[in-house]
């Protein structure tokens, strides 16, 4: 059912028509019980294979996606268990990574600027 009426918007008038859509079947969202679960949910399909992990015990992996923003460490360099050894800016928010073990970084796989993703790995200390 259509509806006409007239609004004023910043001292102007305008004549609108507006059509009531809750009235019948030409409604667009779902009204209050028309969302129905079934009693018994068909069967999920099975999850994927995890895929093989390709890191070891000696990788630290990046706890969220973002960019590197500092890399206070080198290649060869010495660390301490819990030194700042990356810093990784998402959303304008800074994210101190530490060494999760004490011994020598054996590999950089990134650099600042770098654009990274979770799980991905940012060096190796053996």
């Amino acid at each position: 059912m259509q509806k006409k009426f007239k609004i004023t918007v910043n001292g102007v008038e305008y004549d609108v028509t507006v059509e009531d859509m809750s009235e019948g079947t030409s409604y667009i969202l779902p009204q209050p019980g028309d969302m129905k679960i079934p009693a018994s949910p068909a069967a999920a399909p099975a999850p994927a294979p995890a895929a093989a992990s390709d890191h070891g015990p000696n990788d630290l992996m990046s706890p969220l996606a973002g960019v590197i923003s500092a890399l206070p460490v080198t290649q060869g360099e010495e660390v301490t268990q819990g030194q700042e050894v990356a810093v990784i800016e998402a959303m304008k928010m800074k994210t101190t990574v530490v060494a999760h073990k004490t011994g020598k970084i054996t590999d950089l796989a990134v650099k600042v600027k770098d654009a990274i993703d979770a799980g991905q790995r940012i060096l190796t200390i053996e």
